[in-house]
């Protein structure tokens, strides 16, 4: 039996799930995400806990078992509370400015401003010059936009100079030795 996938996953007061088939809804304060679950993998409600089944034990359902009750869990607690990505940016001259929630202003040593969006469901905030903070509902979204904008300047090993995770250690390499 599946570890991950046999855990029970605990709705907090204020979520409400719905459950149509392979269609999985969750409802909550801070919005709505929709689910179809994959093969043969269902959903079943007992008061404030969701469990999460398979049909049998062959290699793809255990392994659909797992990934399904994460992104289930994933669903209510994004509902619930919610995900953030913060970014750091190192280097002179480097900064953000916040044009609003849903779009930012780069300034990374090109000879032009980086000008980014937000998707639907996703926020910016920028409280200092030098950090970026990603907040949405989607776990997956929330990290794949933060990827994007550290993809405009990866932190470089020779002086850190870059986009990168708050909390993220950077391999430094010396430079070139001089004779």
């Amino acid at each position: 039996m599946s570890r991950v996938g046999s855990e029970p996953i605990s709705v907090p007061t204020g979520v409400e799930v719905t459950i149509k088939g392979p269609d999985l809804t969750v409802k909550g304060a801070k919005g709505t995400l929709k689910r179809t679950l994959p093969g043969g993998i269902s959903a079943r409600q007992a008061d404030s806990v969701l469990f999460i089944e398979r049909p049998d034990d062959s290699r793809e359902s255990r392994s659909l078992h797992g990934l399904s009750r994460t992104l289930v869990s994933n669903m209510v607690t994004g509902v619930s509370e919610g995900f953030r990505k913060e970014l750091q940016i190192r280097g002179v001259g480097y900064r953000a400015t916040a044009k609003g929630t849903d779009a930012i202003d780069l300034a990374l040593g090109y000879s032009h401003l980086v000008s980014i969006r937000a998707p639907e469901g996703i926020q910016f905030e920028v409280p200092v010059q030098t950090q970026i903070i990603v907040t949405g509902i989607d776990k997956q979204l929330v990290g794949q936009v933060a990827a994007d904008i550290r993809k405009w300047r990866k932190p470089e090993p020779y002086k850190g100079k870059g986009i990168r995770y708050l909390g993220e250690h950077v391999a430094r390499k010396a430079g070139k030795a001089a004779k």
